[in-house]
């Protein structure tokens, strides 16, 4: 199966890449199936990414150690880049994600993907026991540039009501990570949106009705709502950002209810005493080719397409969200980042980082700073919730 990369545009101080066609032989479909179709692909790596047809994704095989390289003028373009200092989803078309882990943790702890049970369908907004035995939380956010790229195109949003009354309102919060890509503007105008967009819909359809009190409200399950926030969101950042794309992993807390809706790459973990699990799975295509048994998970940290997605905002007026909730329990932390940090820093390091500050906020600082000293390749951004031991 032929692959495309389209490599966005850049401004006048990073010179535009060309559009380059990329005949990829260790990317096919089996002898069985006539390989005709071509799909255009954009490259997250250096302010791109890669979109490819999920559709065709079944039938990928990849020899991993025969890839096409880019021409000169691609590479050129990449080592022109001036340095700065620094201060189971539901997917119908996947199989179940395997674990994936760097390796060992201390003293027993694993790194579990997928493990967590979801809530029953019909758990959608916390009873009132729900309300009164639930945790308070608190949270911390940290984005940087990195030390390698001139702007820093993630976009991180937080936004948590708490509330003391005889009314009981249940702690309510909204946290978005959004990784654009698209040329030097085009990404961080993308990912701007996304998290203003997904936030506003998220307060409007779920938060205010259930703030007001009005028992006529329109509800819709929450899931739904933020499922619609992305597509929403999706449809902003191809009318108003039309070479630029992002990923998306949003979760919207009530009381102890955490409801995810994700696109992209970027990831969300919850992180106990015992385990750090990864919730969302990567839209990306070295993760379908773990689960088709192609690649190692070893191999994959070291493929040259690590970086290729196939599901993006941006990209498509179309678009597959994956959803899924589950309960908080007591201590536990969530996590949020962009692949600037998870692609840096070791989830064994992550997990210890995290697990051993007590404050959230500087949890997230602490685990820039860890990604700049591994090389800051790219933009850094982490968001913690924390939920309360006692």
């Amino acid at each position: 199966m032929g692959l495309f990369r389209r490599i966005f545009g850049k401004t006048d101080d990073e010179p535009k890449v060309q559009e380059t066609k990329i005949q990829d032989e260790a990317v096919q479909q089996p002898p069985s199936e006539e390989a005709t179709d071509e799909h255009e692909v954009t490259q997250h790596n250096d302010d791109s990414e890669t979109v490819v047809n999920q559709d065709k994704l079944d039938t990928i095989e990849v020899n991993t150690t025969e890839v096409s390289e880019l021409d000169d003028d691609s590479d050129a373009d990449e080592q022109e880049e001036t340095p700065v200092e620094a201060g189971e989803f539901v997917d119908a078309t996947t199989k179940p994600v395997a674990t994936i882990a760097t390796g060992p943790l201390p003293q027993g702890r694993g790194i579990i993907d997928g493990a967590t049970r979801p809530l029953a369908p019909d758990q959608m907004y916390p009873s009132q026991e729900d309300i009164l035995n639930s945790d308070k939380l608190t949270f911390g956010l940290s984005s940087h540039v990195g030390r390698v790229r001139s702007n820093n195109q993630d976009a991180a949003q937080s936004l948590f009501v708490t509330s003391e009354s005889s009314e009981d309102h249940p702690d309510f919060g909204v946290f978005v990570v959004a990784d654009g890509m698209g040329g030097h503007h085009d990404g961080e105008k993308a990912s701007a949106i996304t998290a203003r967009t997904v936030t506003s819909y998220i307060m409007k359809k779920i938060y205010l009705p259930m703030f007001s009190g009005d028992e006529d409200a329109e509800r819709i399950p929450i899931s739904e709502a933020l499922v619609d926030s992305i597509k929403n969101a999706n449809q902003k950042v191809i009318e108003n950002v039309p070479e630029g794309g992002t990923t998306a992993t949003v979760v919207a807390i009530i009381g102890d209810l955490a409801h995810f809706a994700h696109v992209g790459d970027s990831r969300a973990y919850l992180i106990t005493k015992k385990e750090m699990e990864q919730v969302t799975r990567d839209h990306s295509l070295v993760q379908r080719l773990i689960e088709l048994g192609q690649l190692t998970p070893e191999e994959a940290e070291e493929h040259p397409q690590k970086n290729v997605l196939y599901r993006a905002l941006g990209q498509n007026e179309t678009l597959e969200v994956d959803s899924k909730a589950l309960r908080l329990p007591a201590g536990s932390r969530l996590l949020l980042c962009s692949d600037g940090l998870w692609g840096m820093v070791p989830q064994s390091d992550i997990y210890e980082v995290v697990m051993n500050t007590n404050d959230p906020q500087q949890a997230c600082e602490k685990l820039v700073a860890l990604a700049n000293a591994k090389g800051g390749t790219d933009n850094i951004t982490a968001i913690i919730i924390q939920v309360s031991s006692s």
